[in-house]
């Protein structure tokens, strides 16, 4: 059963369940999907699509980015960092589980950002970016689990596609 048939989440908002209900089905998602996945297809780029591993980073780098943004604040030097490793190796030096942990942690601070976020706030300008281009509380926190679960889908097709490759 997907997460958003089994009723609302405690403490989330009403109108912040779609939001939640989509990164609770993510994080299963990729949990299931990346189970005993072997550490040396993690970079593999098959056919020239993005890696599993580039996927994993970005779940986690993109979650961070646009609920700082909600929450009206610039991005930092650490998260500027994270954003121009995601896609290489050896930035990271993880395993599959600890980037899967590492997503799982990401959607954790999001609920509690979620659970904390005032209704009446869902509405309320946010600028994205040294632009400040224009966006709403609402915006980029659906944006954000409309982004997560695109990259889900990207993840699960190139996991098959390497496990079909690589298959010894």
């Amino acid at each position: 059963m997907e997460a958003w048939q089994r009723g609302p989440l405690p403490d989330i908002p009403p109108l912040l369940q779609p939001v939640a209900h989509a990164l609770l089905q993510a994080r299963e998602e990729v949990a299931e999907l990346l189970i005993d996945f072997p550490a040396t297809w993690l970079w593999e780029r098959p056919a020239g699509l993005a890696s599993v591993g580039f996927h994993l980073q970005h779940l986690s780098g993109v979650l961070d980015r646009l609920f700082t943004y909600a929450r009206n604040e610039a991005l930092n030097e650490e998260q500027f960092a994270y954003l121009k490793a995601e896609g290489k190796d050896s930035a990271t030096g993880c395993s599959v589980q600890e980037l899967v942990d590492r997503f799982s942690v990401q959607v954790e601070a999001a609920f509690k950002q979620l659970m904390d976020t005032p209704e009446d706030t869902l509405t309320d300008f946010r600028g994205i970016g040294r632009s400040q281009l224009p966006s709403t509380v609402i915006g980029l926190l659906v944006h954000a689990a409309e982004h997560t679960m695109r990259h889900v889908g990207q993840l699960l097709v190139t996991v098959k596609v390497v496990r079909i490759t690589f298959q010894t």
